[in-house]
C-alpha cells in the first residue's frame, strides 16, 4: 500500500511559478513509476507528465519547457516545478504511483489568475 500526499498548490498569476511536491509512504518507493495528472473545470483528468523509477521523464506537449518532474528517493518525493504559468493550467494536480497497481493523492488545487 502506498499513500501519496501532494502539497504547494495555490494562486498564482500568469508568468508565475509553483513547485508541488508529492510525498509517498513505503520503503519500495524509488521502485515506483510516478506521474502528475491534472483535472480542469469541467474537463477530464489528463496526464501532465511521468517520471520513471530511473528518472526518464516525458511531457504532455502543452507543458513541456514549462514543467519539470523531479524525484528525491532520499526523501520519497516527486515534484513538479511549473513556470511560465497561464490561466489554462488551472486545475487539482494529482500524484500517482504505479508500478503493479496506481494509488492516487487526494489532490492540490493550482490557480492561475490575475
Amino acid at each position: 500500500q502506498v499513500q501519496l500526499v501532494e502539497s504547494g498548490g495555490g494562486l498564482v498569476q500568469p508568468g508565475g511559478s509553483l513547485r508541488l511536491s508529492c510525498a509517498a509512504s513505503g520503503k519500495i518507493f524509488s521502485s515506483y513509476d510516478m506521474g502528475w495528472y491534472r483535472q480542469g473545470p469541467g474537463k477530464q483528468r489528463e496526464l501532465v507528465g511521468r517520471i520513471n523509477s530511473g528518472g526518464t521523464t516525458m511531457y504532455v506537449d502543452s507543458v513541456k519547457g514549462r514543467f519539470t518532474i523531479s524525484r528525491d528517493n532520499a526523501k520519497n518525493t516527486v515534484y513538479l516545478q511549473m513556470n511560465s504559468l497561464k490561466p489554462e493550467d488551472t486545475a487539482v494536480y494529482y500524484c500517482n504511483a504505479a508500478r503493479f497497481t496506481q494509488y492516487w493523492g487526494q489532490g492540490t488545487q493550482v490557480t492561475v489568475s490575475s
